[in-house]
């Protein structure tokens, strides 16, 4: 005999949830809880555990055993920031284009032309950071 529970019905000799009835916006949100109260569980362990001591010795930064003896902050050209943004873009369209070579025998036709139109945007994406002049690097010019 089915046993009704919040609306889950029962229907086994074991008595175990069939998960299977769950909608995925409940097993999504009781997910959610599930790891909000891990995280907060987790979080009140390590203060009632370790406890905080604010002591300035520990705030200071300890490299190989030695104590800094200057400021550690550098400016540095926000050529290297573009370059770095540049590099994370062009590593993610190779992803992009490996995942549409796995599937390219499925997509046909329209898939290539979405692929080709994708690497001319970023083509005309690279053509305008070398008008810019992104990749100059003090004397070096690419």
């Amino acid at each position: 005999m089915p046993v009704i529970l919040i609306g889950i019905e029962i229907d086994n000799d074991y008595g175990v949830l069939n998960v299977s009835s769950f909608s995925p916006g409940l097993i999504i949100g009781i997910f959610t809880l599930l790891v909000i109260g891990v995280i907060g569980a987790i979080l009140i362990a390590s203060k009632l555990i370790g406890g905080f001591n604010r002591h300035y010795e520990n705030e200071q930064p300890f490299e190989c055993g030695l104590f800094s003896s200057s400021v550690a902050k550098h400016n540095f050209s926000i050529s290297y920031y573009l370059i770095a943004v540049a590099f994370l873009i062009f590593e993610l369209e190779a992803a992009i284009l490996l995942a549409w070579g796995v599937d390219y025998w499925t997509l046909g036709i329209s898939g290539v032309i979405t692929a080709v139109l994708f690497i001319t945007i970023l083509l005309l994406g690279l053509v305008y950071m070398l008008r810019k002049g992104v990749f100059k690097v003090g004397a070096f010019e690419l």
